[in-house]
């Protein structure tokens, strides 16, 4: 592979993080078991190849234009995939609709992860037409890997809760492993909720900073 060829693959694999997002979304729409546990199988393909993508970038310095631009777009993209299914299936009457702690997902955790989304994109565009660049933090890093975490664990209890009004399930494992599930994923919203809060106090504070020293 020539290094031109392998300078590009960070923003190969983003593209391809683009057109995994749609399909992931209608997956988990699917009312099978098969469909959702493939749509949690290509969100691990996808949240995987974000960090990977990542590494190839820094460790090798393949940084492009295109990359900045597009890989934001391509992680609002998958976020806004999978959050708005999980969401809506969570308010749908079925055995493994609700949450454990949580219940249905509530309104305000989806408008607090999205909003924190959108005033982050404004604060860094306000700072780079003055020329300044507001990189991801490690809080920020670390709000998207939890966050991923439980996106993940959602998509797995669906699948499985659907295979078991399908096949069956029941019995002491069965009861044993929801409790377990239950507690990842409950565990998993709170951390990824209280680091998204967070993060987006760093960056205010950032933007804070910005705008006392802009003339």
């Amino acid at each position: 592979m020539s290094l031109l060829a392998r300078s590009s693959l960070p923003n190969a694999i983003t593209i391809g993080r683009i057109i995994l997002a749609p399909a992931i979304f209608f997956l988990i729409c699917a009312p099978s078991y098969g469909a959702r546990l493939l749509s949690f199988v290509l969100f691990l393909v996808a949240a995987v190849s974000d960090l990977w993508d990542g590494y190839l970038a820094r460790k090798y310095g393949w940084i492009s234009n295109f990359g900045k631009l597009v890989d934001p777009i391509a992680d609002k993209l998958l976020l806004v995939a999978t959050f708005v299914p999980i969401y809506v299936l969570s308010h749908r009457h079925w055995p493994g609709a609700e949450f454990p702690v949580w219940g249905e997902l509530p309104l305000w955790v989806v408008l607090v992860i999205f909003g924190r989304e959108v005033l982050i994109t404004a604060i860094r565009s306000y700072a780079a037409r003055r020329g300044v660049v507001i990189p991801a933090g490690p809080a920020g890093k670390r709000k998207a890997v939890w966050q991923n975490i439980f996106i993940g664990a959602a998509l797995l209890w669906f699948a499985l809760h659907t295979a078991a009004m399908q096949r069956g399930w029941s019995g002491a494992f069965w009861r044993f492993w929801q409790v377990l599930h239950g507690t990842v994923v409950s565990v998993t919203l709170a951390v990824a909720l209280v680091l998204t809060l967070y993060s987006l106090g760093i960056y205010l504070w950032s933007w804070r900073s910005l705008v006392r020293e802009t003339p």
